[in-house]
C-alpha cells in the first residue's frame, strides 16, 4: 500500500465514487485526484466539484469532453452500424475508452502512479477501464475498491456514507438510488426492482423520453445530412457532432423514441438486466443504414454487416484500444467516403421510420429498377444464365442422388 503515492479516480459524485474517495484516503493514506468528465450528463458535473472539495480533494479535474466523445468515439462506432446482441447501442461501453485515456493523461500530468474507478467486480466496466489503461500505460497501478472492500451492497454503502457524513442524493424517495450511468449517448438504469427480470420498469424512472403512449399525436419529420458517414446537418442547419446528439436526444425523446429494456450477457459471465434510453442513437442507427443502402456496393455493405458483430463485441468487452479494433475501424472508415447525402426521417410515438433518401453518390438506378418499360436498360433474359450458373451445384448434387427432403 505504501507504493501508492497518488491516485487518479474516475469520479461521478454519486454514491459509489463518493465512498471511494474517503475509502482511498483512509485505506491507502494517499492523495486522491478526482476526474469528472462532462460527456453529456449535464447537471451531474458541477455538483461533483463541490462534493470532491467537501471530501478534502485538492486536485479536481472537470473536463468538457463532449465533442471529443461524440467525434472520436460515438460517430466512428455508428459508422459500423454497431449493435450488441441485436438491441444494445453500447452507450456505456463506448464511453469507457475515453475515460481510460483521460485517466492516464491526468496520471501523467500529476505524477500519480495509480488510477481507480467505481466499477464493481461483477460488471464489464472494470474490464473496459483497465484494459484501456494497461494498453495506454502498461506500468500503471489500478485500485478497484469493489474487489477489495466489504461494502458489498448498496445498503452498506449508505451506512458508510452516514458514518462518514457523506451526503447522498436520494432518487424519488427510494430506499437507495438506482445505479445509473449518463452520458451524451444514453442513460442506463440498474438495481432496485430492475433486478427482477419480470418486473416492469416504473414510469417515473425514465428521464429523457416520454412514454410512446404520451408522445405527440402528430409525427415529426426531419432531414439528416451525411458526409463521409457522419451527420453534419439536420434540417439544413450545420451541427457539430455533440450538438447533433444533443438535438436528436431532445426531439426523439419528446416523441417516445429510444427506450430499451434488456437482459444482456456480460463479459465477466453473468446475465444482467438493464434499462436504457438512447433517443439519438436510435435515430442515428436507422438513418445511417438508410444512406448506406443507396451509396454502398452490395458486397461492401454485406461485409460490413458481417464484421459488425465482432466489432460490437470488441467494444462491449473493452477492446477499443486493441489492434484488432483499430484494424476493423480502418476497414469500416474506408467504406464511408461515398456515404454522403440526405435521409428523411419520421418520428411517431416511439417509432423511427425512414421515408426518403437521396445522394449524389447513389448507386440506385431508377432506369434499371423500374417495373415500367426500361427502354432496354436491362435485358431480363440475362437472368436465366445467372440462375442456371448459381443452380449448377444444386443440380449436380440432385443428379448424384443427394436427398434434401
Amino acid at each position: 500500500m505504501s507504493s501508492v503515492n497518488k491516485v487518479v479516480l474516475a469520479y461521478s459524485g454519486g454514491l459509489d465514487t463518493s465512498v471511494i474517495v474517503k475509502w482511498l484516503q483512509e485505506e491507502y493514506n494517499c492523495e486522491v485526484v478526482t476526474f469528472t468528465a462532462d460527456i453529456g450528463q449535464g447537471e451531474e458535473v458541477e455538483p461533483a466539484r463541490a462534493k470532491a472539495e467537501a471530501l478534502g480533494v485538492k486536485e479536481i479535474y472537470i473536463d468538457d469532453l463532449r465533442e471529443e466523445y461524440a467525434r472520436d468515439f460515438v460517430f466512428p462506432m455508428f459508422r459500423a452500424n454497431t449493435i450488441y446482441e441485436g438491441e444494445y447501442l453500447l452507450g456505456t461501453s463506448i464511453a469507457r475508452p475515453l475515460i481510460a485515456k483521460r485517466l492516464i493523461e491526468i496520471a501523467n500530468e500529476t505524477g500519480a502512479n495509480t488510477i481507480s474507478h467505481g466499477a464493481t467486480g461483477k460488471g464489464n466496466d472494470q474490464v473496459r477501464f483497465e484494459l484501456g489503461a494497461y494498453a495506454l500505460k502498461p506500468g500503471i497501478k489500478v485500485i478497484a475498491p469493489w474487489r477489495e472492500w466489504d461494502l458489498n451492497s448498496r445498503d452498506k454503502l449508505m451506512e458508510y456514507c452516514e458514518k462518514h457524513n457523506i451526503p447522498v442524493e436520494m432518487k424519488r424517495g427510494k430506499k437507495s438510488p438506482f445505479s445509473m450511468d449518463a452520458n451524451l449517448l444514453h442513460i442506463s438504469y440498474e438495481g432496485g426492482n430492475l433486478e427482477d427480470p419480470w418486473s416492469e420498469a416504473e414510469d417515473d424512472m425514465w428521464r429523457w423520453t416520454v412514454s410512446p403512449e404520451e408522445a405527440p399525436d402528430e409525427p415529426l419529420y426531419m432531414t439528416i445530412r451525411y458526409e463521409k458517414g457522419d451527420i453534419v446537418a439536420i434540417d439544413g442547419e450545420d451541427m457539430s457532432a455533440a450538438t447533433v446528439i444533443e438535438y436528436l436526444n431532445k426531439v426523439a425523446g419528446a416523441h417516445g423514441v429510444g427506450r430499451l429494456d434488456i437482459v444482456e450477457n456480460r463479459y465477466v459471465g453473468m446475465k444482467s438486466r438493464g434499462c436504457y434510453e438512447t433517443p439519438a442513437g436510435t435515430v442515428m442507427m436507422k438513418a445511417h443504414r438508410a444512406i448506406e443502402s443507396i451509396t454502398l456496393d452490395r458486397e461492401v455493405a454485406h461485409m460490413k454487416d458481417e464484421l459488425m458483430p465482432k466489432y460490437a463485441k470488441l467494444i462491449y468487452n473493452g477492446y477499443w484500444w486493441a489492434p484488432e479494433r483499430l484494424m476493423l475501424q480502418a476497414a469500416i472508415d474506408q467504406t464511408q467516403d461515398v456515404v454522403n447525402g440526405d435521409v428523411r426521417i419520421k418520428l411517431y410515438k416511439g417509432s423511427v421510420s425512414v421515408v426518403g433518401r437521396q445522394s449524389a453518390d447513389s448507386l440506385f438506378d431508377a432506369n434499371i429498377a423500374t417495373f415500367d418499360d426500361d427502354g432496354g436498360a436491362y435485358n431480363q433474359a440475362d437472368a436465366e444464365g445467372f440462375i442456371k450458373l448459381n443452380a449448377l451445384r444444386l443440380r449436380i448434387a440432385a443428379n448424384k442422388g443427394r436427398d434434401i427432403l
